[in-house]
């Protein structure tokens, strides 16, 4: 066993030491550069990290921007789009209103048609009615003029003697005392082609009765007759 004093055992601790020293100080220069790397490393990744992350935002800020930008101009198309459909849908409703007036206009056309054609199939009708009833009134002229010593007077107006104007039938040769004498009958034709009676000069109770016959027999010459027969009994009495 070496004694501590052997000058030998303390040039080989004092080695020993030195060696265990020199290690660490290897170790330890070891561990700074590791770290001073590691150092380097992180801070070159901590700048990459925010360089990327900086350009995402960026990226996200332009993304941001152009997806607002398309979004009010999806917004404006969107309005002028419904601008434009409520535009089209005024366009149709007013387009359908027309059809119905359209539509109306034809049915009342073809309603005054139908009733245009009636009309003129009443007045054509009308028309043959009283051209029968003035052959025969002149029929019956003569005959009364002849025979009766009766006298047509026609009352002018406005209108055709088939649209309604007025003769006078003047009856003489009633009274024996005055065969001059006039009785009159006044009577028209109206719009529908009946016979309608004004008056009678003097008055005859019996005229409204004698009316309604001829307005059922249509038979003027027996009218006539009737109301010469009713004046005759008015001047006996």
């Amino acid at each position: 066993m070496m004694s501590i004093t052997d000058p030998n055992m303390s040039s080989r601790f004092a080695s020993a030491m030195e060696e265990i020293h020199n290690k660490q100080l290897k170790t330890y220069g070891e561990i700074i550069n590791t770290t001073t790397e590691l150092c380097q490393s992180h801070r070159q990744f901590v700048k990459s990290a925010l360089d990327t992350c900086s350009k995402k935002c960026k990226d996200d800020e332009m993304l941001f921007e152009t997806i607002q930008t398309f979004k009010k101009d999806l917004d404006h198309k969107n309005a002028s789009l419904r601008e434009k459909q409520h535009a089209i849908s005024e366009v149709i409703s007013e387009i359908e209103q027309k059809e119905m007036h359209k539509d109306d206009l034809i049915q009342k056309i073809e309603k005054l048609k139908e009733e245009q054609a009636k009309r003129k199939e009443l007045i054509e009708s009308q028309n043959k009615s009283n051209k029968d009833r003035l052959k025969n009134l002149g029929k019956a002229r003569l005959v009364f003029q002849e025979h009766l010593g009766m006298e047509i007077r026609t009352i002018l107006g406005k209108s055709q003697l088939v649209k309604g104007e007025k003769l006078q039938f003047v009856f003489r040769n009633i009274n024996p005392s005055d065969q001059d004498s006039a009785y009159v009958v006044t009577m028209g034709i109206k719009a529908d082609g009946s016979y309608q009676i004004v008056s009678s000069d003097p008055v005859l109770e019996s005229l409204p009765v004698l009316e309604s016959r001829l307005q059922e027999t249509n038979n003027l010459p027996a009218f006539l007759a009737n109301i010469r027969k009713a004046f005759i009994a008015l001047a006996r009495c």
